[in-house]
């Protein structure tokens, strides 16, 4: 049964989720050729970059200054130490809906809508069904914040790698001054805690969305490892995007890159897609649901 969740207006939530891909759209480049559902927007219509700004440049401002070794710890210890909810991906995805009962009225876009709107722009172009089923789960973690996150700041943005010098391919990296870390003798070192070669799936990563459906779905799926990078590192811009933290990959790094950047524009173009018939389409997807995941999941 789903745990009662923290009274929480999902407005200012959605706000800035949307603010934060405005900027990583109008600032970024699209990397993979093969995703032929977007060639023909007009990237130009989302909204502008400088308008985002000032809210996106705030929300950093407070995630680079509390996301530090010793909260990141925390996290993960409080992660495995209580089950928030026990119930199926599809109420996942009707109780994350919750949230945007007063989204934001530029989009008019449901979180469920956004996760089939993404889930189909794969179909369409012919992706395998666990990609498929990834690109329907991946912003279920954002469930975080009827959780009881701290705030905005420990559930959604670019993610980074903690525990070793705070990358200047990082957006805003000068708002680090004002984490404690930024100074330590250790975490600012180029290595830190890490050692170089060590992979990705060895550091720990600013706690978020992201991190959480990772922890969340890595023993309770079936999805290959390529989903499951999709999940944890669709936010990791500095690294799928800028090219930081290569020091600290390893081989198999470098396949797992490849299909993070397959994924991404899937997941910031299809917000400007035609709304789904989430009823129509809800049998099919719970028929790829039923393939990669048990019927309830500990959340």
């Amino acid at each position: 049964m789903p745990a009662p969740v923290v009274a929480r207006s999902g407005r200012e939530l959605d706000e800035t989720s949307d603010a934060i891909d405005t900027v990583n759209v109008l600032k970024g480049k699209l990397w993979d050729d093969q995703s032929e559902f977007d060639q023909e927007k007009d990237k130009g219509t989302f909204r502008d970059y400088e308008g985002a700004c000032d809210r996106v440049k705030n929300f950093y401002k407070e995630q680079h200054e509390k996301q530090t070794v010793e909260f990141n710890i925390k996290a993960r210890v409080d992660f495995k130490s209580k089950t928030r909810a026990r119930m199926g991906v599809w109420q996942a995805m009707e109780m994350l809906n919750t949230l945007v009962d007063e989204s934001d009225p530029d989009t008019e876009l449901s979180q469920i809508e956004h996760l089939l709107q993404t889930a189909e722009a794969i179909r369409r172009d012919g992706k395998p069904e666990w990609m498929q089923v990834t690109g329907l789960v991946h912003d279920l973690g954002k469930l975080l914040f009827l959780f009881g996150s701290q705030g905005q700041w420990d559930v959604v943005g670019d993610t980074f790698v903690v525990g070793c010098k705070f990358s200047d391919k990082i957006i805003y990296p000068n708002t680090f001054e004002g984490n404690p870390d930024y100074r330590d003798e250790v975490y600012a070192t180029e290595n830190g805690i890490y050692q170089a070669g060590c992979g990705l799936e060895n550091v720990m990563l600013s706690w978020g969305h992201d991190e959480y459906l990772y922890h969340v779905l890595k023993d309770q799926s079936s999805l290959p490892a390529e989903g499951l990078a999709m999940i944890r590192y669709h936010s990791f811009y500095p690294w799928h995007r800028e090219g930081a933290y290569r020091h600290l990959m390893n081989d198999q790094d470098e396949e797992i890159l490849k299909a993070v950047q397959a994924f991404n524009p899937y997941d910031l173009y299809s917000k400007s897609d035609g709304l789904c018939d989430v009823e129509k389409l809800k049998p099919y997807y719970q028929g790829l649901i039923a393939k990669f995941f048990p019927e309830e999941l500990n959340w």
